[in-house]
């Protein structure tokens, strides 16, 4: 069977049998095309093997970007990623193709967690004009972003009616369609609430935008803030707070993590809090229990001079 067509079916297979989202499609068509950017357009599924593979590898690794002679491992994983899970879609349809589990990740760099003190956090928050409709919305979201640990995509998609304000508790659809809770302080709750009774219109996402050419859309998504916006709107209130290190939104969803784990919150609990799938994934937070491990080994290690 041709790859092309077999791709097709797996991109279906996907969105109709998975559930999984436009994105993640969009992003194993781009990744799976560049294997037939490789091996051209007559490549078959049962061409693939141990040896294509390493020579696509050494063509990932030396491709380059806008911004970089060489794609970062990070981003040439995700290459084999896709690979992986279309194999193991062939695997089960019976198609003749390379065992999944011979496609071997690179190794990379876990890059340090960023997060901000309790004081940095303050400072972030002061730095919205709550006097403009503009300035209490953004003071909304860094606060609902610090408050619940949600991934920026996650926050664009909320509307009005999906946040229980009175009982400070909703829920979200994740990565792989997954749902979790999730829960606000009072104060985020407070700052939402007062930026929605400020609002005169009847558009349906949570926070939208205003300014610029376009009007407010009363009913649909032409008015909703995109994930890019508010990335540059967190980063500019961090200049403004005089914080130097790199501020994003995930940079918040750190903080929460952090802030958690060293007031006393188990790992099991932040992964769930966070939705991660591999509590792997939750244990580059593990940083912030150092100051603790030094304390319980001051504490109670016996240690007599002789």
């Amino acid at each position: 069977m041709l790859f092309e067509k077999a791709k097709t079916d797996f991109l279906e297979h996907l969105e109709i049998e998975q559930n999984r989202s436009q994105k993640t499609i969009a992003n194993y068509d781009h990744y799976l095309t560049r294997l037939l950017d490789y091996a051209g357009e007559e490549l078959k599924v049962s061409d693939i093997d141990a040896e294509l593979i390493r020579k696509w590898r050494l063509w990932l690794n030396r491709l380059g970007t806008n911004t970089s002679d060489e794609l970062q491992k990070t981003t040439q994983n995700y290459h084999l990623i896709a690979l992986r899970s279309f194999l193991k879609y062939c695997a089960k349809r019976d198609i003749p193709a390379l065992p999944p589990d011979k496609i071997e990740l690179a190794r990379t760099k876990r890059n340090q967690v960023t997060f901000l003190t309790a004081e940095e956090v303050e400072r972030l928050f002061e730095q919205p004009d709550i006097k403009t409709l503009s300035g209490l919305r953004d003071r909304a979201i860094l606060e609902l972003l610090f408050s619940s640990g949600l991934r920026v995509s996650e926050l664009v998609g909320l509307n009005k009616d999906n946040i229980n304000l009175k009982r400070r508790e909703f829920m979200v659809r994740g990565k792989g369609q997954k749902d979790r809770p999730i829960f606000i302080s009072e104060a985020a709750a407070n700052w939402i609430q007062w930026y929605l009774d400020k609002r005169d219109d009847t558009a349906v996402p949570l926070f939208i935008r205003y300014g610029g050419s376009k009007k407010v859309d009363q009913s649909g998504d032409h008015s909703r803030l995109t994930a890019r916006s508010i990335q540059r709107m967190v980063a500019r209130y961090a200049l403004l707070a005089g914080i130097t290190k790199h501020v994003s939104p995930h940079t918040l969803r750190h903080s929460f993590a952090t802030d958690l784990l060293m007031n006393g919150a188990d790992l099991r609990s932040v992964q769930a809090l966070l939705g991660h799938s591999n509590i792997t994934t939750t244990q580059i937070y593990t940083h912030v229990t150092d100051p603790h491990l030094k304390a319980v080994h001051q504490k109670f290690h016996r240690h007599t001079e002789e």
